[in-house]
């Protein structure tokens, strides 16, 4: 998930701390209250557009938190535009033709002007090393200068800048293989503010400082892919396990697309995927659901009804075969093994979670007791499922850091021999029992801030096609048995569906047996 952090000025400290000290007066609101006497509290109104808004009412302090998700993520890009979703959401902190211009009209002849010569300068990259080097120094000194004068007329920050004056706190976006999502808390005499700012920029955005906004983002690939030795073995893991779906690209795009990719392109993703339809917004706290609904009527109300944008159609192919990579770094080893496992709508998606919990979860997992604690040839394992996302069939992944003196070999081999004691054995009722209370605890800690419910609520709507599904998750978890647990793991955990991914390190001797 690539996230877009937005800074808070000194002068909002005090009142971020007060704001956070009120949310956390609601911190046992879910447990009086009930698991599913919430799942009635809550109202659900849908505009004439499609858009629909998922509230409840907390009273308990004078805020709220609201989240937008919209249903497209990398998984909707193709190749040639790998990394737009994410160009977007950046983008959308960018203003509109009113917010964050200082002279639109100025402004947006120059942005028009810059889109020319981009265009020139995208002609001169596509001939690689036949490019005409005269003109291609020219393009670029012009493009800068247009630059510089377009900079004249922006205020980028000034959407932000309201934000943290009226007291915002976690002003933040990310993007996922999945979704795309926005959110931050306000008090709850701001809900009108958030109405308007929101709407504003989904319905007028405007491509402000896209040139400079894209370096931005290729440094922070360079930051978490291309300096990192794990961020590289990961993004190649990827693709090695995807060959056909686009899962097996990076969410943060390549390089080579982030560096061509154009305000017109940028345009044309907002206009087909930004859709109402294809948006859902959570609101909770101290709100009003009426109040809230008339709003929405009168500020999301105006975005007109667009057709919704088509879903990914390629299915990844059955694996037939184990595949490896694997890379040497002056780095510490590491190890990731990958899986292919059904979508998060899966009946067996519980099963899942409860193989994470006995395998990964805290000091008490299988995981940590094995290759920490009492083998120690680990300083790190653990285990996830959906990776890179959860809407598609997608990955299990299990990793492992080597204690020193310790090979990759070791650390798989171990892990290989966990996940046969799964296929062999069933779990006790012991330890399925308190995976299943931790599970439960877990799920009903993380509903328990107002921030926390308005991103689940909204994460259920479109990957488990409904919000209610997500009161049904206790029920899920309930219902695992260990006899699921030993059948999944014999059906997926598999040679043949498997893929591994390592980093050796340069001065390692990896084909040389470890001593026990």
């Amino acid at each position: 998930m690539q996230w877009s952090r937005k800074t808070i000025t000194e002068t909002q400290k005090i009142l971020c701390c007060l704001i956070c000290l009120l949310f956390t007066l609601c911190a046992a609101t879910l447990y009086a209250a009930g698991f599913e006497d919430v799942e009635q509290k809550i109202k659900e109104h849908v505009l004439s557009n499609g858009m629909k808004f998922i509230i409840l009412e907390r009273h308990e302090a004078p805020v709220f938190s609201g989240y937008i998700y919209v249903n497209v993520g990398s998984a909707d890009e193709v190749y040639g535009n790998t990394g737009i979703a994410h160009v977007f959401e950046h983008m959308a902190f960018k203003g509109t033709t009113t917010l964050g211009t200082k002279g639109y009209d100025q402004e947006k002849a120059l942005m028009d002007k810059m889109d020319e010569v981009f265009d020139e300068l995208r002609a001169q990259w596509a001939k690689g090393d036949y490019a005409d080097a005269t003109k291609l120094g020219e393009l670029e000194a012009e493009f800068k200068q247009l630059q510089e004068e377009a900079s004249q007329y922006s205020d980028g920050e000034e959407y932000t800048k309201i934000l943290e004056q009226e007291g915002a706190v976690g002003v933040n976006a990310g993007t996922s293989a999945d979704w795309t999502a926005y959110f931050y808390s306000l008090p709850s005499n701001r809900i009108e503010l958030w109405m308007a700012l929101e709407s504003e920029r989904f319905f007028d955005p405007v491509m402000r400082e896209f040139f400079k906004e894209k370096d931005v983002i290729k440094e922070e690939r360079r930051m978490r892919t291309e300096s990192s030795p794990i961020g590289r073995l990961i993004e190649e893991l990827q693709a090695l396990a995807y060959l056909a779906h686009p899962y097996g690209h990076p969410i943060i795009g390549h390089m080579s697309d982030i560096n061509t990719t154009t305000r017109a392109e940028a345009l044309q993703f907002f206009k087909e995927y930004y859709t109402p339809g294809n948006m859902v917004a959570a609101l909770v706290g101290d709100v009003n659901a009426d109040e809230v609904i008339q709003m929405a009527e009168k500020y999301f109300g105006r975005m007109p009804a667009r057709p919704n944008p088509p879903r990914v159609e390629t299915a990844e192919p059955k694996q037939l075969g184990e595949r490896r990579i694997k890379i040497v770094e002056q780095t510490q080893p590491f190890i990731a093994i990958a899986y292919h496992k059904p979508e998060v709508r899966h009946p067996d998606n519980a099963v899942f979670g409860a193989i994470t919990d006995i395998l990964a979860s805290g000091r008490t997992s299988r995981l940590y007791k094995k290759l920490i604690r009492d083998e120690k040839v680990s300083i790190s394992a653990g285990a996830f499922p959906g990776f890179p996302g959860d809407k598609y069939s997608n990955l299990f992944l299990f990793y492992s850091f080597p204690a020193q003196g310790h090979t990759n070999a070791k650390n798989e081999e171990m892990i290989l021999a966990e996940i046969d004691l799964l296929k062999t054995e069933l779990v006790s009722e012991a330890e399925l029992k308190k995976v299943k209370t931790l599970a439960k605890a877990g799920l009903i800690r993380s509903l328990r801030s107002n921030s926390g419910l308005a991103g689940m609520l909204c994460s259920a709507e479109f990957l488990l096609g409904d919000w209610r599904e997500l009161f049904k998750s206790l029920e899920r978890i309930e219902k695992v048995t260990s006899e699921d647990i030993k059948r999944v793991a014999n059906e997926y955990f598999v040679d043949s569906n498997r893929s591994v991914g390592e980093i050796v390190t340069s001065t390692d001797n990896e084909e040389k047996e470890e001593s026990q």
